[in-house]
């Protein structure tokens, strides 16, 4: 099989990590959560060689599908997820940008198709499950390569944190519980990239990340 390769590229003043996933051989990929800075992320991709099949949306944050708009238009890709459950978000990133003072370039994004708990996405032989984890949003998803042991996990779950949820959808039992239920279960040995700063285990956070233990 061949190999799964992973480019963060971080962007907006939020330092989100916008993802291009790929598949080494065939060079086609998606760009998980493009936060912004849309020029930056084609360069990458220019620069990587990779053909760009989809753009996928964790959940509808300003930091991570402000600029699913610019991107979608500039490569023609379709915007697949979040789960509906986070359409007000999206439906309202301008609204998001004027709260966070951010000014331009920021445009409310609909989504070609909504995912739902159980879903499989595909990049070439390397498919990743969907898993609905609420909590931080109402219609945060995460994916799953069960195959390579690793976790998309946008921002439910980060090294020696969790997510926020004191945003708007936020909730932090529910949270908790989606960590515990659908995330931990995945296993120890899964690794994971988070939506901002450094990535881990999930053995390592359950034995030492201080909202879990």
């Amino acid at each position: 099989m061949s190999r799964l390769s992973i480019e963060i590229v971080p962007v907006t003043p939020f330092q989100q990590n916008c993802c291009i996933l790929f598949d080494e051989s065939e060079k086609r990929g998606v760009v998980v959560d493009p936060g912004g800075d849309v020029p930056d992320i084609l360069a990458a991709l220019d620069r990587l060689g990779v053909s760009l099949e989809a753009i996928w949306i964790t959940h509808g944050h300003i930091d991570h599908a402000g600029g699913a708009m610019d991107l979608k238009d500039a490569t023609g890709v379709d915007i697949i997820g979040p789960h509906r459950d986070d359409q007000p978000l999206l439906f309202r990133l301008e609204d998001q940008a004027r709260m966070f003072g951010l000014s331009g370039g920021v445009r409310n994004a609909v989504p070609d198709r909504w995912l739902s708990e159980g879903e499989t996405l595909a990049i070439g032989s390397h498919l990743f499950e969907v898993l609905h984890t609420p909590g931080h949003s109402p219609g945060h998803v995460v994916f799953f390569n069960r195959a390579a042991r690793f976790l998309h996990a946008g921002d439910v779950l980060f090294a020696g944190s969790i997510g926020r949820t004191d945003l708007p959808g936020g909730d932090h039992a529910t949270l908790l519980r989606s960590i515990r239920e659908k995330v931990l279960p995945l296993g120890d040995d899964v690794g994971f990239i988070c939506g901002h700063g450094p990535g881990s285990r999930l053995g390592t956070e359950r034995r030492s990340n201080p909202f879990l233990v």
